[in-house]
């Protein structure tokens, strides 16, 4: 269904082009939130003031805490889709296909894009059209400091393409990356098992599979100011998503190996516990889903494992 056309947005306004104030800006951004009402604010009143001027539409999850009002009353020139219930991740594809800029740069409700990155990423994805999605370069809190995934990515074993920028990689932060419409939707978007947390490398390896280039490029940077506030939730859900991706598709006996370790870890652990517990309610539907990667994808990401083990 398109969420677009049965919600409808609250208002749209086309923005310029910054070289050419009568052409469309080429990025539009999609930010997907749920009663986070203060620190969207906060993202939303940033990239209102980038100078690329993106068309924003924010894809509210259900929120109960205002999160509507507010952007009616203080940000009415941008647009907002509702979604009926919490969709994670997913809200992110509701925003694809609402949008129809050729390229769509993702913030959470806690990061916004550095002035200049969103056309440096639209030169990148004109002189590449193999280019489906650049991960940025991330810089956390006030202090501007390095997320450590900086490093990791632009050191990626997998090196460079001749006919991509950066370096290539099998992993991002959504909060971080911008995408090329056409290969978001080809790959199909986040993948509707995981919901939300380590949602991006089962992204990285359908775009790849389909032909497309991920590729980290510095000079694209996005700022990352999250809550510091624990989030006690959060390791079992990575771990859940984690061991889901291999098995939606990394070759069998990877998948089963994963599965031995978690389950190792689960007599001692009760984050692990929680995961294992999780991976086996949704295990019958990962396994309808499965599908392993092409072979070339798949050396690639054996590669990037040895890298990180």
């Amino acid at each position: 269904m398109n969420h677009a056309a049965h919600h409808g947005p609250t208002a749209t306004r086309e923005r310029p082009h910054p070289d050419d104030p009568a052409r469309p800006a080429p990025v539009g951004i999609v930010i997907a939130t749920r009663n986070r009402r203060a620190s969207l604010a906060v993202t939303v009143r940033n990239l209102l003031a980038l100078p690329e001027r993106p068309e924003i539409l924010v894809v509210d999850n259900a929120s109960t805490d205002g999160t509507r009002a507010m952007l009616a009353r203080d940000h009415p020139q941008v647009r907002v889709l509702t979604m009926p219930v919490n969709r994670g991740a997913l809200a992110r594809t509701h925003g694809v296909r609402a949008l129809d800029t050729p390229y769509v740069a993702f913030s959470d409700d806690d990061s916004w894009w550095a002035p200049g990155s969103l056309s440096a990423a639209a030169r990148h994805f004109d002189e590449h059209p193999r280019l489906g999605l650049i991960s940025a370069r991330t810089l956390v809190g006030a202090a501007d400091a390095a997320d450590p995934l900086n490093d990791l990515l632009a050191g990626s074993p997998l090196g460079t393409a001749t006919d991509l920028p950066g370096t290539q990689v099998l992993g991002f932060l959504a909060c971080a990356a911008v995408a090329r419409r056409t290969a978001y939707l080809d790959a199909g978007g986040y993948h509707p098992l995981l919901f939300f947390g380590a949602e991006e490398t089962l992204l990285a390896y359908d775009l790849a599979a389909r032909g497309w280039g991920v590729t980290h490029c510095p000079d694209v940077v996005a700022h990352h100011h999250p809550d510091p506030r624990p989030r006690t939730d959060r390791p079992a859900v990575v771990r859940r998503n984690e061991l889901l991706t291999a098995w939606l598709r990394r070759p069998l006996p990877y998948a089963l190996a994963r599965t031995r370790a978690l389950a190792a870890d689960a007599r001692r652990d009760p984050d692990a516990r929680h995961a294992l517990r999780e991976t086996l309610t949704r295990l019958p539907a990962a396994l309808r889903a499965r599908r392993p990667l092409p072979p070339h994808v798949e050396r690639a990401a054996r590669l990037l494992d040895g890298a990180a083990s």
